[in-house]
């Protein structure tokens, strides 16, 4: 049991407003159905909110047509100018999820800086030490708090190797080394599937090896159940600040409950810098502000499966939302289990974003389509080494598969230097619709830009003129039942389709109008035949082309954005 004889006092960060809104709801959550208990929060005392960067810069404007800088000044303005607000990057990715260059990384750092930052978290998924120097100095440069991380994680397959205490004391060795000005170091495990022994032991090799008045942050969410345990042990293993967030946003895939932590160290000597006597009021507000808001069951509870597949709670929401809306949660368990194998064949990286991202989608495609039967493109790049250098050698097998499937070869170099430059191109995209070009818009139009995405559905420009899209996880409103008839009439079944059926499909792109005629014509059809009129069955059959062609399938329900038509009317296509 942890005990010291001198009280000392723990340092808290609260999390509700940035990964408590991405772990419940991937971050789509309108600013105004949670600002005014942030305003409570810092009025209560609250001196230090975590309140962008992550999910929480792109969800804004990727899905609730809001500009996330906008959104970061109301913050600002309505804790007041003392309160610390810190954000999380993701080193060459940033607050993206693709490589960015460091000239992208320099405007980021200035903006999030002139937004009202003063702390930056920042964190390499594949550890790697080199990514963490370059990355960390234009948070440097910007004059904000310097936090790197130790990105932790519990492997799903044994090794001696790599996410042991010695392999993470090593990390902060070599950062302590690197000459990069550092003003605090976090334990950052983002799946919460570290055990407290290796949270101890990690804690107490870094402090031994720290500058004393360095301070050393713990960060874990509580998906297994583990994250007071793990706490206790960074606290006496030598952690001087920890995360926690309050209730309905705490516990499950976020962190801890304020109160259960503070509950928890009663009598031990130590102390949390929050009064949990406030936070009560706080979360009678975000349960009035957020009562229209669906939570999702799979996000709110505690699940033990996650030691097996180390997963963020921050992906967990998005993943579980997006699997819900095509219909295929029933494979959620599949997924799940596929894990360890992509895990283990991909090098061993932290399973944060983006790299989690990357282990879910390979695990996905391979449970849909087969193992490496379909290479997810951001796991095919980082087996390849376009993220930087994996903790262990990925599988030779998968990186040849990844090489051929994606047409890229093996890359040993500085991700930073392959990363594209994005800047000139996004002030390109906005003088061409006579868009202001200013440092935000081009940020906001870069961080959207990803090979091969269309300029026309770059977040960034639609929400610049003014067409973003909206999905916001609500409850489903109960819709009315349509009145029943007193007698209605026997259900009369469609007739089956004995011959052609011809109709007019008219498309219409921006203001032009295209008028096609189509035939569909039943199973076995030879062609021929004049026009019929038929009633098309509910539920049709899969019917191929009368010449012979391939009906093509989509495994899951999706939305397509249509950009540009590329063949002309009575082209073919293959």
């Amino acid at each position: 049991m942890i005990y010291t004889s001198k009280p000392k006092n723990i340092r808290v960060m609260f999390t509700p407003f940035r990964d408590g809104l991405q772990s419940s709801f991937g971050g789509k959550v309108r600013l105004n159905d949670f600002l005014p208990a942030m305003k409570l929060a810092a009025e209560s005392g609250i001196h230090h909110f975590e309140f962008g960067g992550g999910a929480r810069y792109q969800a804004p404007y990727f899905y609730l047509g809001e500009d996330p800088f906008e959104d970061m000044k109301k913050i600002r303005e309505a804790v007041g100018p003392e309160v610390d607000l810190q954000i999380l990057t993701r080193s060459v990715s940033g607050v993206t999820l693709t490589t960015q260059s460091m000239e992208g990384l320099n405007l980021q750092a200035k903006l999030m800086k002139e937004y009202g930052t003063t702390w930056d978290r920042n964190f390499d998924y594949m550890n790697d030490v080199e990514n963490l120097v370059r990355t960390g100095k234009p948070i440097v440069d910007a004059g904000m708090h310097h936090q790197v991380c130790i990105a932790l994680m519990g492997l799903p397959f044994k090794s001696d190797k790599v996410h042991t205490a010695e392999f993470y004391v090593n990390i902060g060795k070599r950062l302590l080394e690197s000459g990069i000005r550092i003003d605090s170091i976090c334990m950052k495990d983002a799946s919460g599937t570290t055990d407290p022994k290796t949270c101890y032991e990690t804690a107490k090799g870094l402090r031994e090896i720290m500058p004393p008045e360095m301070p050393l942050w713990q960060h874990t969410h509580d998906t297994a159940s583990m994250a007071v345990a793990c706490y206790m042990a960074g606290i006496e293993g030598g952690v001087n600040g920890i995360d926690l967030s309050v209730r309905p946003m705490a516990s499950g895939t976020v962190q801890p409950d304020v109160r259960s932590m503070a509950h928890a160290l009663k009598g031990t000597g130590y102390s949390l810098d929050i009064d949990t006597s406030k936070m009560g009021p706080i979360e009678d507000m975000l349960n009035v502000l957020m009562k229209d808001y669906a939570f999702n069951p799979t996000t709110t509870t505690a699940d033990a499966r996650v030691v097996g597949f180390p997963m963020p709670g921050g992906a967990i929401g998005p993943n579980v939302h997006m699997m819900s809306k095509a219909g295929i949660l029933d494979k959620y368990s599949d997924v799940l289990s596929e894990f360890p194998i992509v895990v283990e064949a991909g090098g061993a990286w932290t399973s944060v974003t983006p790299g989690s991202q990357q282990y879910w989608l390979q695990a996905f495609n391979n449970v849909l389509y087969g193992r490496w039967k379909k290479i997810d493109a951001g796991f095919g790049r980082a087996v390849l080494g376009y993220f930087g250098k994996t903790p262990l050698p990925s599988d030779p097998d998968v990186v040849k598969i990844a090489s051929e499937q994606l047409e890229m070869p093996p890359f040993e170099g500085d991700p930073l230097e392959a990363a594209p430059k994005n800047i000139e191109p996004a002030k390109k995209a906005l003088e061409e619709r006579n868009l202001p070009v200013n440092e935000k818009n081009i940020f906001l139009v870069m961080a959207a830009m990803v090979p091969s995405k269309k300029m026309e559905i770059n977040e960034g420009i639609r929400l610049l003129t003014g067409k973003p899209k909206i999905d916001v996880p609500l409850k489903k409103k109960d819709q009315p039942k349509p009145a029943t008839p007193a007698a209605a009439p026997a259900a009369v079944s469609a007739p089956a389709i004995t011959g052609p059926v011809t109709t007019r499909c008219s498309v219409q792109e921006g203001a032009q109008t295209r008028v096609f005629t189509v035939t569909v014509e039943p199973i076995g059809a030879t062609g021929g035949g004049a026009p019929a009129t038929a009633v098309v069955p509910a539920a049709p059959a899969a019917i191929p082309a009368a010449t012979g062609g391939t009906p093509v399938f989509s495994t899951f329900a999706g939305t397509v954005e249509v950009v540009d038509i590329l063949v002309k009317p009575g082209g073919a296509v293959s």
